[in-house]
């Protein structure tokens, strides 16, 4: 059995420190005892914003590892997690977005045991993105949770933005780890063994930072390394804007239904397996050629 729990990797932007709260709470009871972050602000966020997001990591007793402004370049996010990465050392690592809550059949110890056992050194999730009752992107209140605000899960990354919906969510200290955690050169994770990522990006602001996102990269104000990025925000801003302003829940492709952070619907791993082991980019994007 593991001694040392994973340390958590990740790069934080400006989320409302409500949601980071729920963040650390959701890795603390995962067992999760150690926490680099580091936080990377855009030029457009208020230094009150910033002050008050610090604050609260501090609360939990939090040391943040570093704090960068400036444009976010897509690769900014990748070195800023490698650095991560270095500094966290020997052992596994697990990678989280601030949005995303991981979600595992068994205990962590036993997740990584049984990766190591099988000579795997990587575990894989999928992404089950998150929206409200009714597909309008809003806020939540912190005494109501984030599973009351936002109870429905589906496949909205792939099928709606073309986005690669796979995710990296632990790995060995020496294996690499592409952009976005989406995948680990060289090395592929158990598809019988997946975690659920939780993924609520689909809240309150979320359109103007895909306005922002698609303004930047087509001037060239944020560098890109692919338009893959710039593509999968217009074409969410394209969908709202033909189901008034929301996402389109109805839609079977999305498939959403009822999930909860601690429990998925029946035959979860296997439609999980499918998707991991069937996905392939959408013609146009270069993110993933090679594969």
């Amino acid at each position: 059995m593991l001694s040392t729990p994973p340390a958590l990797i990740a790069v934080v932007g400006p989320v409302e420190p409500s949601l980071f709260e729920a963040w650390v709470h959701h890795y603390r009871k995962l067992g999760i005892e150690r926490f680099l972050i580091a936080f990377h602000f855009p030029e457009h966020v208020p230094h009150a914003q910033q002050h008050q997001l610090q604050a609260a990591c501090r609360e939990l007793g939090i040391v943040p590892t570093g704090t960068s402004t400036g444009p976010w370049h897509e690769h900014t996010n990748t070195q800023l997690r490698d650095a991560l990465r270095h500094h966290a050392g020997r052992g596994w690592h697990l990678l989280a977005d601030a949005d995303e809550f991981q979600q595992y059949a068994a205990p962590l110890p036993e997740v990584i045991e049984q990766a190591e056992r099988s000579g795997h050194r990587v575990v894989g999730g999928l992404m089950l993105d998150r929206v409200t009752a009714t597909g309008h992107l809003t806020g939540w209140r912190t005494e109501d949770g984030l599973d009351h605000a936002y109870p429905l899960g589906g496949h909205l990354t792939h099928r709606l933005l073309h986005g690669d919906p796979r995710k990296i969510a632990l790995a060995r200290h020496d294996i690499p780890v592409s952009s976005g955690n989406h995948r680990s050169p060289g090395h592929r994770p158990d598809p019988d063994r997946l975690c659920a990522v939780h993924h609520f990006k689909w809240r309150s602001g979320v359109l103007d930072d895909l306005r922002r996102r698609v303004q930047h990269f087509s001037t060239g104000t944020w560098q890109e390394q692919t338009p893959a990025v710039r593509g999968e925000a217009a074409r969410l801003l394209s969908h709202v804007r033909r189901h008034s302003g929301s996402i389109d829940i109805g839609d079977p492709q999305f498939a959403f239904r009822r999930v909860g952070l601690d429990w998925t619907p029946d035959g979860w791993a296997a439609e999980a397996r499918d998707i991991v082991t069937t996905w392939r980019p959408s013609a146009g994007s270069a993110r993933d050629r090679g594969e």
